[in-house]
């Protein structure tokens, strides 16, 4: 055996191994064993439709973030106003994405409007009007470019928050994707508690921190007798056998603080009577800020609010510092963890709305799965056969490359920690057949070049020298498409895509290189006027 010949061999048994690593842990009853200690912590992953689990299309109120964004913005620009011994009065917000502020004092709209200028770029005014007692009123609106910059940001941060959610629920391998028209596909691979898995992705968590009206009777702002700045909301009581229910309760409507501080919140068990709470850790903005708040509110309710319900409204006996706050309501175990979740993974920048549930029974993934091994195999074996009875010695090699490409294209799988769908598995059937069409036009080129008389090693060489151009051609372009596949399609799609690519790649290098040793080794054994079994 040559030099050249030997390191060539050397490679595809190193590759051979590798792959084989990669996709013994993938076997059934391999992980846990010796062998199982030693190969590498991977896996194919397999989809939801193969797995079972939960698809849910959700729809995100962009323009509800977009106006939340405004009011705001409109909060900031009276404190900035403030510290530039501008007097503006609280702002009003208009229907739309738009807002109305008055300025005291109608000398100092050039001092208003270069401030408005140098903080807030994305404003305009959509018009001014001069009022009594010396005073401007001022109508300001976003720029159509800040708000579509606002509409991706909410929905990129709306991913974000979603991933780091179920990231801490425990999910393995969910598929997260934006889609059109504000929408979000979340897959979640071998869940099968839809309510739940709703109620933590689904849930806005904008946490809120009020201060109680007690002056006010609930009963009568039942009846619509509320002062300004007041509301009224419900706060949420826990009774035995895990009843719950609900009670008015009269709040100032402006918020103290809100959750935007958190940087951390615990499911904890209160030690005199064994229920569960929620511990919060704020930053130190939010540290010095909730100190501020408790102290300025001595002997008053501070209501905590979670997407509008109260669910505790504890009394402040003295200034709290430190940092560290407490959400009580009576839960359970799991209702704590997963309020937990949702607040130490951040507030959603906007509400959702589940537009689809599907759930996918892992026994309908199974028989997808049994379905898929049997096509697959079947596809195998058919053209196993069709190439050693039409190509002879050959056709037996190009049947072992086709083995090692099967081979080579699930360790790709599980070393990239791509997902397996059932159009994934279609992928790798049509895999099977473009692996043998590469070795195809490389025998036919070989009895092309034997029909002329040429001997057994040099039509061996031309064969493989005019078909690597060809095939390297052809599968160009096939790879070209999977990938815009894979960018632009959705989840079957992509899993379809991915296979296709890595069976491609794959049967590049067993058709040109792979199959070659073997001729090489095969016509090393036998003298050069021999004939070739093909």
């Amino acid at each position: 055996m040559n030099r050249n010949l030997r390191w060539r061999v050397l490679l595809t048994l190193a590759v051979m191994v590798l792959s084989t690593s990669f996709v013994l842990p993938s076997v059934p009853g391999i992980k846990n064993t010796m062998l199982g200690k030693i190969l590498p912590d991977t896996a194919i992953n397999l989809g939801l439709d193969l797995k079972g689990g939960i698809h849910l299309t959700l729809g995100v109120d962009v323009d509800k973030a977009i106006e939340n964004n405004m009011a705001s913005m409109s909060q900031d620009i009276k404190a900035s106003a403030r510290e530039e011994n501008l007097a503006v009065l609280k702002p009003t917000p208009l229907p739309g994405t738009r807002t109305e502020a008055v300025l005291v004092g109608a000398d100092k709209q050039e001092a208003f409007e270069k401030l408005l200028k140098k903080l807030y770029p994305n404003l305009k005014v959509d018009g001014k009007e001069t009022l009594p007692e010396d005073r401007v009123k001022y109508v300001l609106s976003m720029t159509a470019d800040y708000k579509k910059y606002l509409a991706r940001l909410t929905m990129d941060q709306a991913v974000k928050t979603i991933r780091n959610r179920i990231d801490q629920f425990g999910v393995a391998e969910p598929d997260i994707r934006r889609q059109d028209n504000n929408r979000i596909q979340v897959q979640l691979p071998g869940l099968s508690d839809p309510d739940r898995a709703i109620a933590i992705i689904g849930k806005t968590a904008h946490l809120e921190f009020k201060v109680v009206d007690d002056t006010v009777d609930a009963a009568s702002a039942q009846q619509g007798l509320l002062g300004p700045g007041r509301e009224l909301s419900v706060i949420m009581h826990r009774g035995p056998n895990n009843t719950s229910s609900e009670s008015p309760i009269v709040l100032k409507k402006e918020a103290v603080m809100t959750g935007e501080h958190i940087t951390d919140a615990r499911a904890t068990i209160e030690q005199n009577n064994n229920q569960f709470s929620v511990s919060l850790t704020f930053n130190p903005r939010g540290a010095k800020i909730f100190e501020r708040v408790t102290e300025e509110n001595i002997k008053k309710r501070l209501a905590i609010v979670l997407d509008g319900k109260c669910y505790s409204a504890p009394v402040i006996q003295d200034k709290i510092s430190g940092g560290k706050a407490q959400i009580t309501g009576r839960f359970n175990q799991e209702e704590a963890r997963d309020l937990a979740i949702v607040l130490r993974a951040g507030a959603l920048p906007a509400p959702v709305k589940v537009l689809e549930q599907r759930t996918v029974g892992p026994t309908l993934g199974q028989e997808s799965i049994d379905a898929g091994m049997m096509a697959t195999g079947i596809a195998a074996i058919a053209i196993i056969i069709f190439m050693a009875l039409y190509y002879s010695t050959a056709g037996l090699f190009a049947d072992v490359v086709l083995l090692l490409n099967i081979v080579m294209t699930m360790a790709g799988l599980a070393a990239f920690g791509a997902t397996l769908t059932l159009p994934g598995i279609a992928g790798i059937i049509l895999t099977i057949a473009m692996a043998v069409d590469a070795n195809v036009l490389i025998f036919e080129r070989i009895r092309e070049e034997l029909r002329k008389g040429v001997r057994s090693a040099e039509a061996v060489d031309k064969g493989y020298a005019k078909a690597t151009l060809t095939i390297l051609d052809s599968n160009t372009t096939n790879v070209i498409v999977a990938i815009i596949l894979y960018q632009f399609g959705t989840g079957p799609i992509r899993g379809f895509a991915v296979t296709l690519v890595l069976g491609i790649i794959m049967s590049m290098f067993t058709a040109i290189f792979v199959s070659r040793i073997m001729f090489d080794l095969y016509l090393s054994k036998r003298s050069p006027d021999a004939p070739v079994s093909i």
